[in-house]
């Protein structure tokens, strides 16, 4: 057994909560960062996707500002339970209001916070469903990013510029602060000469190099 935080065969659960708009990547990078953690060797995980606890745990609740935070709260519960019983617990939920997502890492303690930026109009364009433009004009109340507020982290542990980067790159950003955070053990990269440049050129275009 290895004593890393969250390492193969340890008990130590932890949760990532993965907020912003809608359309921002959440959901699709939830599932990135799963498989990758599978493919270390985890296999306690489990996700808590907004819309299907919408469906299934909340079903019922409005978008209220207080239905909203009874949500949140109630994915927060779930992944509290789920964390201390040694899972990781992956929540990918809008959850826009910055005290209820405080609240939730208070509850939690193993908390990371993982803010996908993408700019409201990059967001309308990936919507499939069309539900901005309803929202847009008029036709959705209360929707989240056009006439309800989202309040962006204020110290999150990872910020993803998802309107930038590849997929690949946001999870290879959230598992080395994984790493950095010991809840992952670190591997020791081997690297092809091409593969190196590649992530060079990543590390520079992040502003590392």
């Amino acid at each position: 057994m290895q004593d890393s935080k969250g390492a193969p065969g340890s008990d130590r659960g932890f949760t990532l909560w993965f907020t912003g708009l809608s359309c921002s990547g959440k959901s699709t990078l939830s599932r990135l960062v799963e498989a990758e953690l599978r493919r270390k060797g985890f296999t306690k995980i489990e996700i808590l996707d907004g819309d299907i606890v919408r469906t299934h745990l909340s079903k019922g609740l409005g978008f209220t500002r207080e239905d909203r935070d009874t949500n949140i709260k109630r994915i927060g519960f779930v992944c509290k339970l789920l964390s201390r019983n040694g899972v990781i617990a992956i929540a990918a939920a809008i959850s826009p209001y910055r005290e209820v997502r405080d609240f939730n890492r208070k509850e939690i303690g193993d908390f990371v916070e993982i803010f996908c930026h993408c700019p409201l109009d990059v967001c309308v364009e990936r919507d499939v469903k069309g539900l901005y433009k309803k929202a847009l004009t008029g036709e959705i109340k209360n929707y989240t990013g056009v006439d309800d507020p989202y309040e962006d982290p204020l110290n999150p542990e990872v910020t993803l510029e998802t309107d930038k980067e590849a997929p690949e790159e946001s999870v290879f950003k959230i598992m080395r602060k994984l790493e950095v955070l010991g809840y992952i053990p670190a591997e020791e990269a081997v690297y092809t000469e091409e593969e190196e440049e590649k992530v060079k050129k990543r590390l520079e275009g992040w502003g590392y190099l």
